[in-house]
């Protein structure tokens, strides 16, 4: 049986994902990763995976669009879908359909989050280093963000937790306090990412019981971004945050995206803990019209039928990580690096190769290598990349010698 308590033992073998395409194969693609940076450019840097997509998932596609069923979104097949997901992967078999909706994406879907529990300019504390849109999603929705920076070891720091949120409560009771709209109660949000992004850390169930107690203490509402919950190292388990003691009036927002590539093709769920359904009933009818129907195709598909192929991914990403450490290790030894316990992502430290405190531009100009600046991450992403790993080795391999080379020089 695999060795991670989140994937399952399976009869039917899948081919690694991220061995099918060649580079050639790859620079075909008209999105963002392959259409932001000149040909020579080697893309390590956007979350978007070198795979071709799941059978089960192209064929639901396909015969969507043979069927011309392209129309409006309707029903509950993603939810049950996901329910059924997170009952099989997670354990945890209180994801309830009916305190579910459908979001555009995660992002939108945390906008829209804010907006039910929070007023105009309540503050929301992020955790930095963290994934630029929390910064841009949530100044563009008019609530200012307060950092409360993780600990060394990339994980929730609860001293700076309280800090963040004593500061957030008082800059809400400073400005007046009052009804947020749709009769909300105005107070701060902590939105909370799991796993963290850019980090891979995965919190445990005590870590995130305890941002439950935190946040009752304070009145501060949890919002939980866990798009990366199915992309997890062997040997980890990803704990949902409504499963734990006291997340019942949390706000979480899934979706099948990350672990199947499907960032193109736009849907997720908003999942509302049993404290916090009544919430989640006042979102407008209208934010069900934005995600994609055949978004939802997809998403359904791959939650259903493509855990077999998240399987063949996952091991890929945990050879990639070690490949990943003993390139470094090699080519650029001064780079300090722990491996992530999810996500495709990794956080480099490259404070000791004396590149100043946005490395990838060095990288990008002398390397022709493009990764994450750390500095859009927030406070303590100064001297840090995000590099993707989600790649073949050979790219992979190429990229580290093309970093490597960046550093000696011409």
């Amino acid at each position: 049986m695999d060795p991670s308590p989140n994937r399952l033992a399976t009869t039917t073998r899948v081919a690694n994902p991220l061995r099918e395409l060649s580079l050639d194969q790859l620079r075909e693609r008209t999105s963002m990763k392959w259409r932001t940076y000149p040909a020579d450019v080697l893309p390590l840097w956007v979350a978007e995976m070198d795979v071709p997509l799941a059978e089960p998932v192209a064929r639901a596609v396909r015969g969507a669009v043979e069927r011309g069923d392209t129309g409006y979104p309707a029903g509950t097949a993603y939810a049950e879908a996901l329910a059924d997901f997170a009952a099989r992967r997670w354990d945890w078999d209180g994801l309830a359909v009916k305190r579910t909706a459908i979001v555009p994406d995660v992002m939108l879907g945390i906008v829209e989050m804010l907006k039910l529990v929070s007023g105009p300019d309540d503050p929301v504390v992020v955790n930095c280093p963290v994934y630029p849109p929390f910064y841009q999603f949530v100044r563009s929705a008019g609530r200012p963000v307060i950092e409360a920076p993780l600990d060394g070891d990339g994980r929730i720091d609860f001293d700076s937790l309280e800090a963040a949120f004593q500061e957030a409560v008082g800059k809400g009771r400073g400005e007046g306090g009052g009804e947020g709209k749709g009769g909300a109660g105005r107070r701060p949000v902590y939105l909370l990412c799991s796993p963290h992004n850019p980090t891979g850390t995965v919190h445990t169930a005590a870590e995130l019981a305890d941002v439950a107690r935190l946040s009752h203490r304070y009145g501060v509402r949890v919002v939980v971004d866990e798009i990366h919950a199915p992309i997890v190292a062997a040997g980890t388990r990803f704990v949902p945050y409504l499963s734990v003691p006291g997340g019942e009036d949390g706000l979480s927002l899934m979706s099948a995206s990350k672990a199947w590539n499907l960032a193109g093709l736009k849907a997720a769920v908003a999942v509302a803990g049993p404290e916090a359904s009544d919430d989640l009933a006042r979102i407008p009818e209208e934010v069900s019209h934005g995600p994609s129907h055949l978004g939802i195709i997809a998403h359904t598909a791959a939650l259903r039928e493509g855990g077999d192929w998240l399987d063949a991914l996952l091991t890929g990403l945990d050879e990639n990580r070690r490949l990943l450490g003993e390139l470094l290790h090699e080519h650029l030894p001064a780079v300090r690096h722990r491996p992530g316990q999810a996500t495709y992502l990794a956080w480099l430290d490259c404070r000791a190769l004396g590149l100043g405190d946005d490395p990838a531009a060095a990288f990008l100009e002398r390397g022709r290598v493009a990764v994450n600046a750390g500095t859009s991450f927030g406070t303590g992403g100064a001297g840090f990349v995000r590099l993707n790993l989600a790649t073949s080795p050979e790219i992979l391999t190429e990229g580290v010698r093309r970093m490597a080379a960046a550093v000696q020089g011409p």
